[in-house]
């Protein structure tokens, strides 16, 4: 049975975004006295409700006393998931990127100001001023921040007691400037190992200790203490935080690098190129330059994000996102090999951005929809489609989560900003089949049993599809284009 819904190729000339147009560091913090005018939780806005559809859907209609809409049923025995939009906020730029820090959630956009908001409520916290803005890529580990900007350098921050649950006041986020990468001693100590051939007659080349262009992504290896950053240079550079300069640099792909993930276990790095591959890299032992072990895949499409995933079996899942819609993905072997597991289908357009929290994989497309896979245990690693999250109105550019604590439910926070300059917050619950098993805990069936009884409700099963607001608002669109023509 397919668990996936089958996409549709197109060319990327025709995609659905050509519908859409899309002083020195503060160092003291900035007060906001209050929150932002989120939209009214009712029913009348709450634009990700599907409208009555015309013929029967497997999509079950929401309950008109609630906000929740419930996920398309899979089988009868599959865990019910919930999901509301909780917050809806629009900004007067784009946002390019989404961090969050402890009890706080960070936003960069096209300005020089970076957001802080309550995880929990999204009450407006305060605000970060840089020299420079387009803040494209954010890393949070801890106390510490790391932004890139349109200057082509790294700004690290201090956010130490910036969190914190009191909506009152914004005194407390206070986060302040710890350097800037690189600095001026860079242009003395930087060490570069080059990938194409030196000029005959010099020891070393000559190299800017920068970026050259948009810095794209950044990935934060903590067991190391190195920041890693992508740039649509075609480079990586390597950065070792406490010695605040650059240890490594390579030409890294034939076009823009778009996003990036490393293994905390083993500090494997996995890049993603508009170039259409998937590669993966290894420190040296001993050194700081690293080497290629892979190339994952050479696609005809272009490569956009990359999300990991570690399994409690300690087995790791690396998802990439490309321009066709699909979701490809690898598994991690015992011998650190990684095997291609397959391939998810169900967006129609680019997927942009991917995030994953313990077996929950969460992507925004082009396509202006969210969708919730959730990797099956014990069943091949089937990943199935549980909800199609609606309400933006144009590509979702990036997503973030936020693990919320529940006895009875895996509840998390997704927070996504789109190219319709609006950031959303969706609050998703998916009950645990602990839980389904048995409130109490004295449950006595094995997993062996959990799989004989699924495997015998197979034929129940059905696929999710679009639901019929999406379709019906595409189908104007199309329909409005062909009368200009």
């Amino acid at each position: 049975m397919n668990h996936t819904i089958q996409s549709v190729k197109i060319d990327r000339n025709n995609s659905m975004s050509s519908y859409f147009h899309g002083d020195e560091d503060d160092n003291t913090y900035k007060e906001v006295n209050q929150s932002p005018s989120f939209n009214q939780f009712s029913l009348h806005h709450l634009s990700f409700i599907p409208e009555p559809p015309s013929s029967p859907s497997p999509l079950l209609p929401p309950s008109p006393e609630s906000i929740w809409s419930r996920s398309p049923l899979l089988t009868p025995t599959h865990p019910s998931l919930l999901y509301c939009c909780i917050s809806s906020m629009h900004r007067d730029g784009d946002i390019y990127s989404i961090a969050v820090s402890n009890d706080l959630v960070l936003t960069g956009s096209s300005g020089r100001r970076i957001h802080a908001w309550q995880s929990l409520d999204c009450h407006a916290k305060g605000y970060i001023h840089a020299s420079s803005g387009e803040v494209r890529a954010m890393v949070a580990h801890g106390e510490v921040l790391f932004t890139s900007h349109k200057d082509h350098k790294i700004r690290v921050w201090n956010m130490k007691n910036c969190s914190g649950t009191s909506t009152s006041s914004s005194s407390s986020f206070k986060p302040r400037k710890i350097t800037t990468l690189p600095n001026d001693s860079h242009f003395k100590k930087i060490i570069y190992r080059p990938i194409t051939p030196q000029i005959m007659g010099t020891s070393k080349p000559i190299i800017i200790p920068q970026h050259r262009d948009t810095i794209s992504c950044m990935a934060y290896y903590h067991v190391e203490g190195i920041l890693y950053t992508g740039s649509f240079d075609r480079t990586v550079k390597a950065w070792r935080v406490n010695e605040r300069k650059c240890i490594d640099s390579f030409i890294a792909h034939g076009g823009n690098i778009n996003d990036m993930v490393v293994n905390q276990q083993n500090g494997y790095l996995f890049t993603c190129s508009s170039d259409g591959t998937v590669k993966m890299w290894l420190r040296v032992y001993g050194e700081n330059s690293h080497a290629l072990i892979k190339v994952l895949v050479f696609h005809a499409y272009p490569f956009h994000a990359l999300a990991f995933s570690v399994a409690v079996s300690h087995k790791s899942f690396l998802y990439s996102g490309s321009t066709d819609g699909t979701i490809n993905y690898w598994e991690q072997e015992l011998s650190c090999r990684y095997t291609h597991g397959g391939f998810l289908q169900g967006h129609r357009f680019a997927v942009l951005s991917l995030v994953t929290i313990e077996n929950i994989v969460i992507s925004g497309s082009e396509d202006s929809t969210i969708r919730i896979w959730k990797r099956e245990k014990g069943r091949g690693n089937i990943h199935e489609c549980l909800a199609v999250l609606e309400g933006h109105r144009g590509p979702v550019r990036c997503l973030a989560a936020f693990l919320q604590k529940d006895k009875f439910a895996l509840s998390f926070l997704v927070y996504s900003a789109s190219l319709d300059q609006t950031f959303k917050t969706w609050r998703v619950k998916l009950l645990s089949s602990e839980v389904r098993k048995s409130p109490f805990g004295d449950d006595d069936h094995d997993d062996d049993d959990d799989k004989e009884e699924s495997k015998s409700q197979m034929e129940f099963e059905t696929s999710p599809v679009l639901s019929p607001s999406w379709v019906k608002k595409k189908l104007q669109i199309s329909r409005s284009l062909h009368k200009l023509v």
